[in-house]
């Protein structure tokens, strides 16, 4: 993939204020591998931009590296997922249990082991993606949603749908370290031999000098505070 390539403009997913640990804007891979299409990939949280480390749960740093987090105790988790594009359903993968809590070591160690060794010729999909959406918006572009919250999806194998429903919700599944949103754009519909394509949000603000800056066609870094809501919400 040439990142020379324009990237594809699609709707912020999300709704609020969050974050990208995670992003092509910061570097490419994102995520540090091609793998499952992942190339171009967000991550997206809430924190609590007040605390120091920008942390993205309600509980002390104490409790989370000594006895970790439940779930609830995370600003992200169940927050209601949109559609990015109009297009059609071609997966959705749904009852892939959730862990109750995250355990930070066994987490990381599980998320490494996990995004290195999988084999898709032999392994489960949902052991990496956990819950997940699959929307073909066009040809050769599909949109995968990934981690979401056990019994959350809200649309079925070809569905039509229109950009901004609600499809989901985020969450913990598969291979994930904390709750989050994954979310990505790929050339196939087969997240084991995808291929990721760069993607941009057509519109969302940045918080920047106290104020919030307005930003069209955008790729955000990791250390933007993002904010995106549509005003007939």
């Amino acid at each position: 993939m040439n990142d020379a390539c324009e990237p594809l403009i699609v709707e912020f997913p999300l709704r609020g204020e969050w974050h990208s640990p995670n992003t092509p804007g910061t570097k490419i891979p994102s995520h540090g591998t091609n793998k499952l299409g992942a190339r171009y990939a967000y991550d997206f949280i809430q924190v609590d931009w007040e605390r120091k480390g920008w942390p993205a749960y309600r509980v002390s740093l104490a409790q989370y590296l000594l006895f970790g987090v439940p779930l609830e105790d995370f600003y992200c988790w169940g927050q209601d997922v949109y559609a990015p594009c109009d297009g059609i359903i071609v997966q959705a993968e749904d009852g892939y249990k959730e862990r109750p809590r995250t355990k930070l070591l066994s987490d990381i160690s599980n998320a490494y082991k996990n995004a290195r060794n999988f084999d898709p010729k032999k392994d489960d999909l949902q052991s990496v993606a956990g819950n997940y959406i699959i929307i073909k918006c066009s040809d050769n572009v599909y949109a995968g949603l990934v981690h979401l919250q056990t019994g959350s999806i809200q649309v079925s194998v070809g569905q039509h749908i229109e950009k901004g429903e609600v499809i989901g919700r985020v969450g913990h599944s598969g291979n994930s370290f904390a709750p989050h949103l994954h979310f990505q754009l790929m050339d196939s519909s087969d997240i084991a031999t995808a291929n990721g394509l760069p993607v941009s949000f057509e519109k969302y603000e940045i918080f920047k000098n106290g104020i919030w800056e307005k930003i069209n066609n955008g790729i955000p870094t990791n250390k933007d505070r993002i904010r995106f809501q549509k005003f007939d919400e």
